[in-house]
């Protein structure tokens, strides 16, 4: 077999694999479309993006965590870079801020702490050891803001890391595209 064979091969298997990538994608995409579609008249609306919204979200995370289909779509990025449970910690920490009952503000926060925060947990986040620290103390009576410190820090390593390159990623660029190419919104 000649050198310009294998090469041809490798390359072959390269773009083959990129085109299953971008399949994969486009798959997970159009699964979460097909869910958000099964909402409220009224909520579907507010799910699908603007050119407008799309172009927004590259202002900053903040605006495209504001916006289901903008979670969505950072949600099957994170997951691309096995790193969803920042996503998943952060969502949960917004809504245990919304818990009212004293009852299920404790045990809220000692399933978040079990799922999220304690060593070899199954989605354990990468926190340093004092953050760590301060959430354990905090959990011995359990408010609004025992999360508030561990929240804060994993917000600003997706805002710095992940966000960065979910606007630079080809998944990114794809939705930039369709949603041009269907006019003002993307389609269920």
């Amino acid at each position: 077999m000649d050198i310009a064979h294998v090469n041809r091969e490798n390359t072959s298997t390269l773009l083959e694999k990129q085109r299953i990538k971008h399949k994969t994608w486009r798959s997970k995409l159009h699964y979460r479309l097909k869910n958000l579609a099964q909402e409220s008249a009224s909520k579907r609306r507010s799910s699908r993006p603007t050119i407008e919204e799309i172009k927004d979200w590259e202002l900053s995370l903040e605006r495209l965590m504001s916006h289901t289909y903008g979670q969505a779509a950072f949600k099957i990025f994170l997951k691309s870079e096995f790193s969803e449970e920042n996503m998943e910690f952060w969502l949960a920490c917004e809504e245990f801020r919304k818990i009212t009952s004293p009852a299920k503000l404790a045990s809220t926060a000692n399933r978040i702490y079990e799922e999220f925060i304690k060593s070899e947990s199954p989605k354990e986040i990468n926190l340093d050891y004092r953050t760590k620290d301060s959430v354990t103390q905090n959990l011995q009576q359990p408010s609004h803001s025992c999360f508030a410190g561990a929240q804060k820090k994993i917000y600003s390593l997706m805002e710095n890391s992940s966000y960065p390159r979910f606007i630079q990623s080809e998944l990114f660029k794809e939705l930039c595209t369709v949603t041009v190419r269907k006019g003002t919104s993307l389609q269920a």
